[in-house]
């Protein structure tokens, strides 16, 4: 029935009803699950804005606060594939609901951090609840958004990164200032307020998301047809090329490759930005604790309007592993002038540089998973490019507290932070040179 109504329209007809069909489907979808990542994400680093009175309280060493900083990418990795897999198979609604509602009661819990023991617990504990949320969502808007309009959708998406620190940076620092209310500090004030929205969030997902095209009753049969048509076309075109079952995937040598290109060029620095920034702030001023929150947000807020600018042009141009590559060189050259300068000003504009580089490179680089991976291929092929990203978040972190803690200074760590984009970059050229006989591996479908 739908694709005798599809072969019915004229050209014309069938491409006005796919812009209205997407702006819809756009409008429905992004600004929801944008919400949802600001507060995963704010979530996921509250604690490095903790730290500014926590480390202190609890006599928190630089290795150990890296430690339990990175120890919840641990259990986000060990899980990362099972959960996307559960979530294939039950469903984006209901999977996404538990996950939100099990981080949100786990990351309020941090309140209760007495020691190293109980940190490191709770952060490897909320690693395993939160784990599968990220590729979830990835794999839930690749049976939404073509793949022509992936980056675009995908950037739109992710500008919760930087959006989450923009809001989290000045809020997380208000909450600090609750310190000795009705006998808690500030930072347990934090963990509790900023945990609780996912909570209510995780209720509000299961009436509102819709786990398949077919199903949106707010399309018009039209545009459900046009939609669940194209998108079975796409889907169709992964499974006869590359097959689409968990072990093609988890065998595929491009998934893993992937995997260590997000793990270079935005991975590693993003998770340092994240969990260590406020203390960078911190250590070149002499601010208060909510000025450094408003300080650390202006990075995020200029790498938010590079991310869409970025996404769009990448759309446009159909490329994408040209464009990973320029992002991951644009953050080395900030973090290398970051290195060196020591005015706080420029200080903050070579960050900015440097987040804009990190964060820009998403929307060109997760627009391709699903140019060749379908089915359950894609959601343990998505997941396992994850898991292999997220280790940087365990392995950065630490990194940048053992040399903090041996130098005195982020110097050296910052140093550190340019070298692995630009090794990065390096392996994006030699993936595209490598697939130039498999163009959707580097471009979005004509």
């Amino acid at each position: 029935m739908s694709a005798v109504l599809l072969r019915s329209m004229g050209p014309p007809h069938a491409r006005t009803l796919e812009q209205i069909t997407l702006t819809r489907v756009t409008r429905r979808l992004l600004p929801f699950l944008l919400l949802l990542y600001i507060v995963c994400f704010l979530d996921r680093v509250n604690v490095g804005f903790a730290a500014l009175r926590m480390n202190q309280d609890l006599a928190f060493s630089p290795a150990v606060y890296g430690f339990g900083a990175g120890v919840f990418y641990l259990g986000y990795v060990v899980f990362e594939v099972p959960s996307n897999l559960i979530l294939a198979r039950m469903g984006a609604r209901v999977w996404i609901a538990r996950i939100m509602i099990t981080w949100g009661l786990l990351a309020a819990a941090m309140m209760f951090v007495q020691g190293p023991l109980s940190f490191y617990t709770l952060r490897f504990l909320l690693g395993v609840a939160e784990a599968g949320f990220f590729p979830g969502i990835i794999y839930y808007m690749s049976g939404w958004f073509p793949a022509a309009q992936r980056a675009r959708a995908t950037a739109r998406f992710m500008i919760a990164i930087p959006l989450s620190s923009v809001v989290g940076g000045p809020l997380s620092g208000a909450l600090l200032g609750l310190n000795g209310s009705f006998g808690l500090a500030g930072w347990q004030w934090l963990f509790l307020l900023e945990g609780l929205p996912a909570v209510v969030l995780g209720f509000v997902v299961l009436g509102y998301l819709t786990d398949r095209p077919e199903n949106a009753r707010w399309l018009a049969p039209a545009e459900r047809a046009w939609l669940s048509t194209h998108m079975s076309q796409e889907r169709e075109h992964c499974a006869r090329h590359y097959g689409s079952s968990a072990r093609q995937a988890l065998s595929n040598h491009t998934v893993w490759q992937l995997g260590l290109l997000t793990f270079l060029c935005t991975g590693f620095g993003q998770q340092v930005l994240g969990l260590w920034l406020p203390q960078i702030v911190s250590s070149f001023s002499n601010l208060s604790d909510f000025l450094v929150g408003i300080v650390s947000a202006v990075p995020y807020l200029i790498a938010a309007v590079a991310m869409v600018l970025v996404g769009a042009h990448s759309d446009r141009s159909g490329e994408r592993i040209l464009y990973v590559a320029g992002c991951a060189i644009i953050a080395a050259v900030g973090f290398l002038a970051s290195a060196y300068l020591h005015s706080p000003a420029l200080s903050v504009l070579a960050l900015s540089v440097a987040a804009a580089g990190l964060l820009s490179a998403h929307g060109p680089f997760w627009a391709l998973p699903p140019t060749f991976l379908s089915g359950r291929g894609a959601a343990s092929g998505i997941a396992l490019i994850c898991s292999i990203a997220n280790l940087s978040g365990f392995v950065g972190p630490y990194a940048i507290g053992l040399l903090k803690g041996a130098s005195g200074s982020f110097h050296s760590g910052l140093l550190l932070l340019a070298v692995v984009p630009l090794v990065g970059a390096g392996l994006a050229l030699h993936i595209r040179r490598a697939s130039a006989l498999s163009p959707s591996l580097t471009t979005a479908y004509p």
